[in-house]
């Protein structure tokens, strides 16, 4: 098993021993005056005060592991803060004791009776010490953990405000107010009352899309609201040679981060033909605690820095917010995008 513990990083193997035969020496000198009186006691005791040492020091960085594997300080601080200080407490008055009475009988060999009366009168000092170290422990792995938090929603932050300007240059390009406004023009000609109808979905896109920018999730209930301004504006423009499907009934409580949607159905017609003879079928439903975004495939040529980057970006600004991972399947003719709702527990 591998440790990748917080407490080990700053020292490599050679230091952490180094350190422990330092306390050792340190302890020796302070506690055990006894252990100069001739070089075999120094021995003696340094290698005693190291043994103490080191199965305390890799004891409670092991421990502290165990536990931040089960209980998080950002989730659960008080609990975390109990469960370690007790089990710190218990592990290192067992690790004292037990190479107390080990070293007695190896050195000495004092029989466990005898040891435990010479050692119980220590045992409220030990409890003491093992208290303190416990709670520097805890103070430690609580600093760590609010640093590294603190690190990661500056990341996040940042991550999260680059993905919603390069959403919202997406949405506004010239290229998408171009065809947006070319396919307007022809209808203020053709059909006034749809034209009306037209600037009306693209001003519901819009102001979405600008309420939508300072937010990390949305509620799913908007963003289908949205994607039906979307794809009223998309249908007008290829009419027959498109058909997107919403087929599904959110619920209070559910939370998507802002335009997913518009990301994946756009990267369908970017990457797909669009044509009388191969309209492109997209449709997008529930199932259980994922969405599934499914477009009918019919790639073409696209530049290869555009290819993916979409659905990078998706994925990443998910992975903040849940361990779901974002399904992704071509087979049989479909792609197939399976998006995780987000509840609101983690929101």
């Amino acid at each position: 098993m591998k440790i990748n513990s917080d407490l080990l990083k700053p020292l490599n193997i050679k230091q952490f021993i180094f350190f422990n035969i330092l306390l050792g020496i340190i302890i020796v000198t302070i506690f055990m005056s006894g252990a100069f009186e001739s070089y075999q006691n120094f021995l003696v005791s340094s290698l005693w005060a190291f043994i103490i040492c080191i199965t305390q020091w890799s004891g409670l960085i092991l421990i502290n592991y165990l536990i931040d594997l089960k209980i998080k300080w950002i989730e659960q601080p008080v609990l975390r803060s109990i469960v370690g200080i007790v089990t710190l407490v218990c592990y290192s008055v067992f690790a004292f004791t037990a190479v107390q009475f080990i070293m007695f009988y190896i050195l000495y060999r004092i029989a466990p009776a005898d040891a435990w009366q010479s050692i119980s009168h220590s045992i409220i000092y030990t409890l003491l010490i093992s208290f303190f170290m416990s709670l520097t422990f805890t103070a430690i792995g609580f600093f760590i953990a609010w640093k590294k938090a603190l690190i990661n929603a500056g990341k996040l932050k940042a991550e999260m405000m680059a993905y919603k300007y390069e959403s919202l240059r997406n949405q506004i390009n010239p290229h998408f107010l171009f065809n947006s406004f070319n396919v307007l023009s022809d209808l203020v000609y053709a059909d006034q009352a749809m034209a009306v109808k037209f600037i009306q979905q693209m001003s519901d896109l819009f102001r979405y899309v600008l309420d939508s920018r300072d937010k990390e999730l949305v509620p799913l209930t908007e963003e289908i609201e949205f994607m039906r301004s979307f794809t009223y504006l998309l249908k007008t423009r290829f009419e027959d040679k498109l058909d997107i499907v919403i087929d599904l009934k959110t619920d209070p409580g559910e939370y998507i981060v802002p335009m997913t949607l518009q990301l994946l159905v756009e990267n369908a017609v970017k990457h797909n033909e669009v044509s009388e003879a191969y309209p492109l079928i997209i449709s997008i439903r529930k199932n259980e605690d994922y969405l599934e975004i499914e477009n009918s495939l019919r790639i073409k040529h696209v530049s290869e820095n555009s290819k993916n980057t979409g659905l990078k970006n998706i994925e990443q600004q998910f992975s903040f917010f849940t361990d779901k991972p974002i399904e992704i399947n071509n087979s049989n003719g479909k792609f197939l995008v399976r998006v995780p709702i987000l509840k609101a527990a983690e929101k």
